[in-house]
């Protein structure tokens, strides 16, 4: 099968049942997200084996595709406009063209005749449906925990490429305002920079009121009472309401609301009068609510964040940046770690930077010191000497994906050495912070050395980007040297170094175990 981004987005639809299955299509930096009428129907494992396709998170009824930076987009854009193409005939219709498809790729050894009868003749396929009636009842019983802060992410996912382009505005007119230059163009710089952040609880209002089925644009509207400046005149629980007070968690509880008290609206208000009363009401409530409870709430609970992440870094720096560059690769895996984004764009809010930012991407650098572990143990071992040579430039850059369901996570060790890695950067940049010197970032996204353009902090640039630079060498140390230390691979008949633990026996030659589910999902 090419690897191009048309057929890549075919095959995809294709097994994870057909266009008609498919809910809704976003994307994020490095993975496709599919919304399924029934995760059910999907099959996994042939998804998991189709080329370019790093890994699958199976998050319910929502499935993420690990595709890599640069391929997402592509693949995204072909996905949406099949979707947008005309309607398939049936399901049956569209679970034989998967199957033929399969079969063409070389993927399915099944002869014609059985790959032309339909998925639902007979009693074995009734025996199926049971079982994939089961699959579905597990898929919808997923905590509500996760299921939360999943569609959280939802809402702020869409956002990053503005973060990161205002960000790296800001980190620009920043050094440009340091040195002295282009006095000009730096008032420009700040505005085109600062507009968005200023704006930001409309744009999650908007995403909020669409994620929890509500009107898009009403949901804005309410958000926007957030941002408006005549809210200085509003009393509130004996004391004037400032503009932004609550931010984005103040736009996302009244968006929320909003979308509550529309749909009570739809189904009591009479159609003829339903155009102009339940927007009015929608509102009404929804911004009087927010304008007298949940401004000052949500305020209170992200001037408690930011307090709590100050002290975190002050007084519990060392252990509070390991235990965080420690474990973040397994958020990544879950695909759990978006639902930090509301805490950071809280503290960039409050702060101007996210101080957190920066012990997380050492999670990255214990990646990437792992991966070239790997590299010199496994010197005969060509193909997955060129995955690692192929994907250590995103590693660098901060995308660990490719790392992770290529190498370490298939070969086992390697992937808890590198969380190693990561808990010493970690440590490295927080036990600075105790000592004054606390590194940020002025947006979310990038990590690794693109984050060097957008580190903030209470000190010089010098000083932020050297205390990075070093946690980012002790995350590539540690993570080199406890993955070379610990990671034994086997040796073949000729005495040769084989992609394989001798310890865990996983390896990663094989196509089932490059692109190995995450744990517990």
């Amino acid at each position: 099968m090419r690897n191009d981004p048309v057929s890549t987005a075919t095959a995809v639809l294709a097994r994870v049942g057909g266009p008609a299955n498919v809910v809704s299509v976003t994307h994020c930096m490095t993975r496709l997200r599919l919304t399924l009428a029934d995760p059910a129907a999907g099959d996994e494992e042939a998804l998991r084996a189709l080329p370019g396709v790093l890994g699958v998170v199976d998050g319910g009824d929502v499935w993420q595709i690990v595709l890599g930076p640069g391929v997402v987009d592509a693949v995204t854009a072909e996905v949406r406009t099949l979707l947008a193409g005309p309607p398939a005939a049936g399901a049956a219709d569209g679970a034989v063209a998967g199957a033929v498809a399969g079969a063409v790729a070389g993927r399915d050894a099944r002869a014609p005749e059985d790959l032309l009868r339909l998925p639902d003749a007979g009693p074995e396929a009734a025996a199926g449906r049971g079982t994939r009636a089961a699959e579905a009842d597990r898929h919808r019983d997923a905590g509500p925990v996760r299921t939360a802060l999943r569609r959280v992410a939802h809402v702020f996912v869409p956002l990053i490429p503005a973060l990161i382009g205002c960000g790296i505005l800001a980190g620009l007119n920043g050094l440009l305002l340091n040195a002295g230059l282009l006095p000009a163009l730096t008032p420009a710089l700040t505005s085109i920079a600062s507009a968005f952040m200023a704006l930001i609880p409309v744009f999650v209002g908007y995403n909020t009121a669409k994620e929890f089925g509500g009107t898009p644009v009403l949901g804005g509207a309410v958000a926007a009472v957030v941002v408006y400046p005549g809210v200085a005149k509003v009393t509130a629980f004996g004391v004037h309401l400032a503009p932004g007070q609550g931010g984005v968690l103040g736009a996302l509880a009244a968006a929320f609301l909003a979308t509550r008290v529309e749909k009570w609206c739809r189904g009591r208000v009479p159609g003829a009068l339903d155009v102009l009363l339940t927007p009015t009401v929608t509102v009404l409530v929804a911004g009087l609510v927010t304008l007298y409870g949940l401004m000052y709430a949500a305020g209170t609970v992200a001037t408690a964040i930011g307090t709590a992440a100050t002290w975190l870094l002050d007084t519990t720096g060392a252990l509070a940046g390991l235990l965080l560059g420690g474990l973040f690769l397994p958020l990544v895996l879950l695909g759990l770690h978006q639902a930090l984004i509301p805490l950071h764009a809280t503290l960039i809010e409050q702060q101007g930077y996210t101080a957190l930012l920066p012990l997380l991407a050492m999670a990255g650098a214990g990646q990437v010191g792992a991966a070239l572990a790997v590299y010199v143990r496994l010197r005969h071992d060509v193909p997955l000497r060129t995955t690692i040579r192929s994907a250590l430039p995103a590693g660098l850059l901060g995308v660990g994906e490719p790392l992770i369901y290529g190498v370490s996570l298939p070969l086992g060790r390697p992937f808890l050495t590198a969380c190693a890695g990561g808990a010493a950067g970690g440590a490295f940049i927080g036990f600075f912070a105790m000592l004054g010197t606390r590194v940020g970032a002025t947006a979310i996204g990038p990590s690794g050395w693109a984050l060097f353009p957008l580190l903030a902090g209470n000190r010089g640039p010098a000083q932020l980007a050297a205390v990075y630079a070093g946690g980012l060498l002790t995350g590539y140390l540690v993570g080199f040297l406890a993955t070379y230390a610990t990671f034994r691979p086997a040796t073949d008949s000729t005495g040769t170094g084989t992609g394989t633990d001798t310890d865990t026996g996983t390896s990663a030659s094989t196509p089932t175990a490059a692109t190995a589910p995450a744990p517990g999902t």
